[in-house]
This record gives structure tokens, C-alpha cells and sequence, in this order.
């Protein structure tokens, strides 16, 4: 542990799990930024990482003013959760160890924070799709939908909330992170909207800033890939009925209404049946690789196939999903 001889005021909360070639560039990227390296701090928690990290960390040599936390691997929500315990800085910028900042990240992310004034303010930047390295199919449309976000947002189209608050790129005064009680570490995916949900109530108010940005280079298999939706489904019932957010599922029923109705059509063939499923999502896989025409439509049909399913057994089954579907479109 090292103390410095003048208190940062932005602590970059940096988790890390055995990903070392990444974490090299993330923390060269935060080596190059414009803010002074005086004023900002970098706690790095590895996560029971086993790839060199520890020994990395332990053995580098950094213009930055370095923290270094080793833990057995608990989850990035307690990883998090003990960054901030070693900050001392104000303000916490959090980064995952994938998202490499451009130079200007720290300094927009101040701008934003020293122009709003307020202290429960959270600042959201866009995590931006590499132009240097090719993506796998899945991670790259996973990437043009955060884009087609992002620009939603910088437009106007719609204002930020805390279902945007990504951990990847995000910044927030310290006190909010601990006073709302920190990520909660029963969730391994969402926990950082969850704790979003619980600022929100708090009176957070949620901010994007376009410059301030970080390149995403997000690596993830397939079977990886396929897990994160089920999650996010099956964690939008909990966050509903037992964390107190009762407005989730009557928005996550009216958005379902929305969607294309190919993916309607695939959901409601494919849920609760296995098999059907893992077959559907073989041969959407396929036309993906085949037609880059269809790609698009193809990730969207899994990725919400996989987030209904998750959804529908938090629910006990695709009969109460209906129910309520039904439910929810007789009361609108």
C-alpha cells in the first residue's frame, strides 16, 4: 500500500481477473492521460488472477501513483467494492481492465463533474468499438448496440438513466458508492445497475458525456457470451420483486411489445423447450457467419431468446410469462 504526498482527487478503480495483455494496455492508456498524474490514483484489485498478474503488479514500474490489491477471486463486485475501500480520492472512476482510455478520459470526466456541481451526480462515458482489432460476430453487434445507445444519448433522443450506468466507463463521488451500500455481491452480472437502481433512489442523477472515451476490447466466447442475457433476464425479476425496482417488468412487458416480431415469433416457439432452443440458436449462429445481411437480426434474435428465457424461469415457467404479458397489456 502506498501513500501519496498529496490526496488524489479521482481515485480509477480498476478490477482485474487473468487478463494480463489487456491490463498492460489499460494501464498505458491511463499513463498517457492529460489529467496530472499527481492528482488521480489507480487501484488496481486483481481478482485471484493466476495468468502473471500478481507478479506483474508487484514487479512495475509506473509514472502512476499505484495501488495494487491482491484477493482470492470473490467476484468483480467485491473487487470493486474493496477499491473504493482503498481510495482516497472524492471521486471514483471506475474502468474494467478491457476498456482503454483515450488521454482526455480523466480530464472529461472532471469537466463534467466540476460543471454540473452536484455531489450526486453520476458521469457515464461510451465505451467505443476499437477500430485496431477485429471483434468476434457476437461481441461485435453487442458493441453496435452500446453504440446505437450512445448515440441515442448524445443526440438527445432520449436522457440517460441508471439502466445505462456501465462500470466499465463511469464516474461518481465516493460517498454515493458507500452511502447507497455497494455493489452487491450476490450478482455476478448487473451489479453494477443494480446499485444504479439503488442511487436512483437516492437521487442520482445520471449524466453521459461523449468525449469521455474508452475503447472497448471486449473478449468473450460464445457460451460466455450467451450466459450474460440469461442473467440479465433472470436478475430484472429479482431486481423487481424482492429488490423493490416494481416499475423493471411492467417496462421490461412494454418493451417487449416493441420487438420485432420475427423475435416474438422465435421466443414464444422456443421458450421453456431446450432442445428447440439450442437448436434455433445453432442455426441462427450459422446464418450469422453465412449472411452478413442477417447477422444483425440473427444476435438479436439469441441474445433476447436467452434473455426470456432467463426471465421466464425466474418466473417458474413461459405460462406465468404470458400471464403477465397478457396481464400487462389488458391494464394498457
Amino acid at each position: 500500500m502506498s501513500t501519496w504526498k498529496i490526496t488524489p482527487t479521482v481515485s480509477v478503480v480498476l478490477p482485474t481477473y487473468n487478463r494480463l495483455h489487456q491490463l498492460k494496455r489499460v494501464l498505458e492508456g491511463l499513463e498517457e492521460q492529460t489529467y496530472p498524474k499527481q492528482k488521480f490514483e489507480v487501484v488496481v484489485v486483481s481478482d485471484g488472477s493466476s495468468d502473471g498478474t500478481n507478479e506483474f503488479l508487484r514487479l512495475k514500474k509506473t509514472p502512476l501513483q499505484l495501488t495494487s490489491v491482491l484477493q482470492a477471486n470473490q467476484g468483480v463486485a467485491v473487487a470493486r467494492n474493496e477499491g473504493v475501500a482503498q481510495a482516497q480520492g472524492k471521486l471514483i472512476l471506475f474502468i474494467d481492465d478491457d476498456v482503454v482510455p483515450v488521454p482526455r478520459l480523466i480530464s472529461e470526466h472532471l469537466r463534467t463533474h466540476e460543471a454540473e456541481g452536484n455531489s450526486e451526480l453520476v458521469v457515464l462515458g461510451p465505451m467505443l468499438t476499437p477500430l485496431d482489432t477485429t471483434l468476434s460476430p457476437w461481441t461485435q453487434w453487442e458493441q453496435d448496440m452500446l453504440v446505437k445507445q450512445y448515440e441515442a444519448m448524445a443526440a438527445g433522443e432520449w436522457e440517460p438513466t441508471a439502466r445505462q450506468f456501465y462500470t466499465g466507463n463511469s464516474s461518481l463521488p465516493r460517498s454515493l458508492v458507500v452511502e447507497s451500500g455497494g455493489f452487491d455481491p450476490a450478482f455476478r452480472r448487473a451489479e453494477d445497475v443494480e446499485l444504479a437502481y439503488r442511487m436512483d433512489k437516492r437521487g442520482a442523477r445520471f449524466v453521459f458525456n461523449p468525449q469521455a472515451v474508452g475503447y472497448h476490447y471486449v473478449e468473450r466466447s460464445f457460451s460466455s457470451w450467451l450466459a450474460t442475457p440469461y442473467a440479465y433476464g433472470r436478475n430484472d425479476v429479482i431486481f423487481s420483486q424482492q429488490r423493490g425496482q416494481d416499475w423493471l417488468l411492467p417496462t421490461v412487458y412494454k418493451e417487449y411489445e416493441t420487438r420485432h416480431k420475427l423475435i416474438k415469433q422465435l421466443v414464444k416457439l422456443c421458450l421453456d423447450r431446450p432442445l428447440l432452443s439450442r437448436l434455433a440458436i445453432a442455426k441462427l449462429r450459422l446464418a450469422a457467419a453465412l449472411l452478413p445481411s442477417v447477422s444483425r437480426l440473427a444476435f438479436s434474435g439469441i441474445f433476447n431468446l436467452r434473455y426470456y428465457q432467463g426471465l421466464a424461469d425466474e418466473l417458474n415457467g413461459r405460462a406465468i410469462f404470458y400471464e403477465e404479458l397478457a396481464k400487462h397489456n389488458r391494464k394498457n
